[in-house]
C-alpha cells in the first residue's frame, strides 16, 4: 500500500468526519422546524380517523374534511385557552407585585397553622421553616410571568407554521411517506411502504388512546376536586390529566401540583379542621384515580392501540427514561411500536422478532 492510497484514504475519511459534523450542525440549527414537523405529524395522525369518517362515511370533499377537522382541533384549542384564563387572571391578580404583601401575609398564616398543629402532636418539624423568607422567591414570580409573555410571538410563529405543516399532511396522508421513500432503496420499497401503512394505523390509534386516557383521567380528577370545593376545580384537573402523558414521572408531578393548588384553595381557613382535611381527601381520590389508571384504563387502551403486552410497555418506558430522561419516556411506545413494526416485516424469520410481533 503506497502513501498516495494512505493519503487518499484519509482524506476521505476526514471528509467524511466534517460532512457528518456539518450535518449535525445543520440539524442543530433548524431543530425548531423538526419539532415543527413532527408536531405536525402527530396531529395529522390523530385526525386521520376524524377525515376518514368524513370522507367515506359522511362523502365530504378531502379538502373540506381537512379544513373540517382543523377547525373542530382549533375550537378545541381556543376553548383551552378560554378554560386557563380565569386561573390565569385570578393567579395574575395573587402574584403581582401590588399584591405581594397580601400573599406572604396568607402563606404565612398556613405555615402558622401547620406549625401549631405538629407542635401539639409534639412534632416540631417546621421550627425551621417559619425562620425562612419565602417571599424573596415569589417576588421573582411576575418577572418570570413577565418572560413567559414576551414568548407570545415566537410561540404564534411555531403555531402558524404546525397548523400550516399539519394542513398538507392532513391533505395528502402520503406526502410524509413520499419523503421518507425517497431515503429507501429501491429493493426495499414495497416492504417499507407496507410498515409504514402499519405503523400509520398504529399510531394514529395510540395518540387517539392517550386522549381517550387523558379525558378519563381529566373526568375522575375533575369531580373529585368539585365534591370537595376545590377553586378552579376543572383547569387543576385538565393540567394534572395532561401531566400523565409523561408515564410514571407525571402522575408524581401531578400529584404535588393537585397537593399545593389544594391546599392553597384554602388559605384562610383553620389548618387542622378545614385544610388537612380536605386535601387529604383529595389526594386519597387523586390516589384512587390514578389506581384506575394504573390497573384498568392504560393496560386495556395501550394493549389494544400498540398491540403490547402491559409488561413490554413498562420496560420500554423505563428504558427509554433512563436512555433519554422525560424525552424518552414520552417517545419510547410510538418508537418501540415503529420499530416492531419494520422488524416484522425484514426479520419475519427471527424467533425472538417472532415473538414480541405475534400480535401485530
Amino acid at each position: 500500500m503506497n502513501s498516495k492510497i494512505i493519503t487518499s484514504g484519509i482524506l476521505r475519511a476526514l471528509a467524511i468526519i466534517i460532512g457528518i459534523l456539518l450535518f449535525g450542525f445543520f440539524i442543530f440549527k433548524i431543530q425548531s422546524v423538526i419539532v415543527y414537523i413532527i408536531i405536525a405529524a402527530v396531529l395529522s395522525l390523530i385526525a386521520r380517523p376524524i377525515i376518514l369518517f368524513l370522507r367515506n362515511k359522511l362523502k365530504f370533499p378531502n379538502t373540506i374534511a381537512v379544513v373540517f377537522t382543523m377547525v373542530v382541533m382549533l375550537s378545541l384549542l381556543m376553548g383551552l385557552i378560554i378554560m386557563f384564563i380565569p386561573l390565569v387572571t385570578e393567579q395574575s391578580r395573587s402574584l403581582s407585585l401590588l399584591q405581594v404583601d397580601k400573599l406572604q401575609a396568607n402563606i404565612q398564616e398556613v405555615f402558622h397553622q401547620i406549625n401549631q398543629y405538629f407542635s401539639s402532636k409534639g412534632i416540631d418539624v417546621l421550627s425551621e421553616i417559619k425562620n425562612v423568607d419565602f417571599m424573596a422567591q415569589f417576588k421573582e414570580i411576575p418577572d418570570f410571568l413577565n418572560a413567559i409573555l414576551s414568548t407570545v410571538g415566537s410561540l404564534s410563529i411555531g403555531l402558524f407554521s404546525v397548523l400550516f405543516i399539519s394542513f398538507f399532511f392532513m391533505k395528502d396522508s402520503q406526502l410524509l411517506k413520499k419523503g421518507v421513500m425517497t431515503m429507501i432503496p429501491n429493493t426495499s420499497e414495497k416492504r417499507f411502504s407496507k410498515s409504514l401503512e402499519t405503523i400509520n394505523n398504529l399510531l394514529s390509534r395510540y395518540f387517539i388512546g392517550l386522549i381517550i386516557q387523558i379525558t378519563i383521567l381529566f373526568v375522575l380528577y375533575t369531580i373529585i376536586l368539585l365534591i370537595f370545593g376545590i377553586d378552579n376545580a376543572i383547569v387543576i384537573a385538565f393540567l394534572c390529566a395532561l401531566l400523565n402523558l409523561i408515564p410514571y414521572v407525571g402522575p408524581l408531578i401531578g400529584a404535588v401540583m393537585m397537593f399545593i393548588l389544594s391546599m392553597t384553595s384554602n388559605i384562610g381557613l383553620d389548618f387542622q379542621n378545614d385544610i388537612l382535611p380536605t386535601t387529604t381527601y383529595v389526594m386519597i381520590g387523586y390516589l384512587i384515580a390514578q389506581l384506575i389508571d394504573n390497573f384498568a384504563s392504560q393496560p386495556i387502551i395501550f394493549s389494544k392501540t400498540t398491540k403490547s403486552h402491559p409488561l413490554e410497555i413498562f420496560l420500554i418506558i423505563i428504558i427509554g427514561g433512563l436512555l433519554f430522561g422525560v424525552i424518552g419516556m414520552i417517545t419510547a411506545v410510538p418508537l418501540y411500536t415503529a420499530l416492531k413494526v419494520i422488524l416484522k416485516e425484514f426479520l419475519s424469520d427471527n424467533k425472538i422478532v417472532k415473538s414480541i410481533t405475534k400480535d401485530l
